[in-house]
């Protein structure tokens, strides 16, 4: 059997992925067309153009174009719903899904538009393709401290839908340390805590998000080669680092697929997984993650079970069904 019919038959999990970053340019112009709101493009084919970014801002600049096109809790449904879809093609049977309130309430869009929409389809994706999924809430780092607080109390009424906090947007100039005392009250809140580091960012954000937030898991964490130290702490803490490889090539952390460390990570006893990040923007969902590592990387059948079973041990899943779903990648044909 091919490696590709492996990649696309084995069960897998996806743990970073922003939900507002899989809008595909013909679902923005759908929407906008639904609410008459003006784009910078004049059709699909030059939104399909602008996804071709050079830089961050530029992604920037799209990413919240195409946020503004989500309006009602309809739109929100079919966000997360196209996504699920995506999720049943390829063989995702649990994800745990990052979305951001604040691009949202920015704009006069609250928690009782988006909420309803999200768990619409995701109940829809339980039932009809057995997909489990869990929410992130996620803050805006360039934001100040005091908005995140105003978020975290604005969600209340949907605390039993979200699973997880975190922590996302531009890395530079906005450590984790920032947010350390709206962390320690969703931690106190019983959520479990996710923060992106160690992207852009250097290796010391990683230690500021381990001993200030006290994070379940890493968001990225590429950089952590950069300090032995920390390299021995990941290991032996076994604190998950979910890697997102065409991401980390789109946005410029690595000039080549072919210097991407995820393997070496692995070969040094990290707990790291496979993820898409932003996948219409970065240039590809999950499947198409790993077929550019075993392009570039020429990694082999082994390294692909290793990393499918690693998506599930550092999902927040009960211990039981971690174990079930393991023992289903060992075996999958």
């Amino acid at each position: 059997m091919s490696l590709s019919s492996i990649i696309k038959n084995i069960p897998k999990a996806e743990l970073h992925l922003h939900i507002e970053g899989s809008l595909t340019p013909e679902l923005m112009w759908r929407l906008a067309e639904k609410h008459s709101v003006s784009l910078p493009y004049a059709s699909v084919e030059e939104i399909e153009a602008a996804y071709n970014f050079k830089d961050l801002q530029s992604f920037l600049d799209l990413y919240y174009a195409g946020a503004g096109v989500l309006r009602d809790e309809d739109d929100f449904f079919i966000l997360m719903w196209e996504y699920l879809t995506r999720c049943a093609e390829e063989n995702i049977v649990h994800t745990e899904i990052m979305f951001d309130p604040q691009t949202h309430t920015e704009r006069g869009i609250g928690f009782d538009v988006f909420m309803p929409g999200f768990l619409r389809a995701i109940q829809k994706a339980e039932t009809e393709y057995g997909i489990s999924s869990y929410l992130i809430m996620s803050f805006l780092r360039h934001l100040p401290e005091s908005e995140a607080y105003q978020t975290l109390e604005a969600a209340k009424p949907y605390y039993q839908h979200i699973k997880a906090v975190g922590l996302d947007s531009s890395e530079l100039g906005h450590p984790p340390s920032k947010f350390e005392r709206v962390f320690k009250k969703a931690k106190s809140l019983g959520f479990k805590i996710v923060a992106h580091a160690g992207e852009e960012g250097p290796a010391s954000y990683i230690w500021e998000a381990i001993e200030l937030l006290d994070v379940d898991r890493i968001d990225h964490g590429v950089r952590c080669q950069e300090d032995q130290a920390l390299m021995a702490y990941l290991k032996e803490k076994q604190i998950p680092l979910t890697v997102c490889p065409l991401s980390n090539l789109k946005l410029c952390v690595i000039d080549d697929m072919k210097e991407h460390n995820i393997v070496q990570l692995l070969d040094a006893g990290l707990l790291v997984t496979v993820n898409s990040d932003d996948p219409t923007y970065f240039g590809g969902f999950l499947n198409e993650n790993f077929e550019a590592l075993h392009t570039a990387l020429n990694i082999d059948e082994s390294t692909i079970r290793a990393l499918a079973a690693n998506s599930f041990r550092a999902s927040f899943l009960p211990a039981e069904r971690k174990k079930a779903l393991i023992e289903q990648v060992e075996i999958a044909i």
